[in-house]
């Protein structure tokens, strides 16, 4: 994580309590699925690669999306996994320049704590930084609070059951 952290590379983290068990909301969270249908107003498809089921390490889904007006093809590499705690996965084709996402999972006062953590770069040089800090942190963090309060009422309904 330093290394992202030092080559000040914009990150968002996103801090999600969920009113259900961690094994749960680790496996809704790589269900890719679930991941598409929670954003399928934002035209995300996977295409190849893991398109349907739960990720594991190694896997890699390449997902056809179309953010701000801008279609696209990014390939994510499932690389770290240890369930229920921690998976990460990263670009490994696509539109910028890097992207790793830390999706981490505690226990916390009978609940469970979902941190989104991700670190990411445009290419493009000094206009795709300012790109970054102007428009892409703001819209990323809106995509992440909007999928997890998605999964998080997924979660609690299912766990009522």
């Amino acid at each position: 994580m330093s290394y992202y952290k030092t080559n000040f590379m914009p990150q968002i983290v996103v801090e999600t309590e969920i009113d259900a068990k961690i094994e749960l909301c680790f496996d809704l969270a790589r269900d890719v699925s679930f991941y598409a249908s929670s954003l399928k107003n934002r035209n995300e498809i996977p295409v190849s690669g893991r398109i349907a089921g739960k990720v594991e390490k190694g896997d890699y889904v390449t997902w056809e999306t179309n953010h701000l007006n801008l279609l696209q093809h990014l390939t994510l590499k499932v690389s770290e996994f240890k369930r229920p705690c921690l998976f990460v996965d990263e670009l490994i084709k696509g539109e910028f320049k890097s992207y790793k996402h830390h999706h981490i999972f505690k226990k916390h006062d009978g609940k469970t704590l979902m941190i989104d953590e991700l670190y990411f770069a445009s290419k493009y040089g000094i206009l795709g930084k300012i790109m970054d800090h102007l428009v892409l942190k703001r819209y990323l963090k809106g995509l992440m609070l909007t999928r997890n309060k998605i999964l998080k009422q997924k979660a609690e309904e299912l766990s009522k059951r």
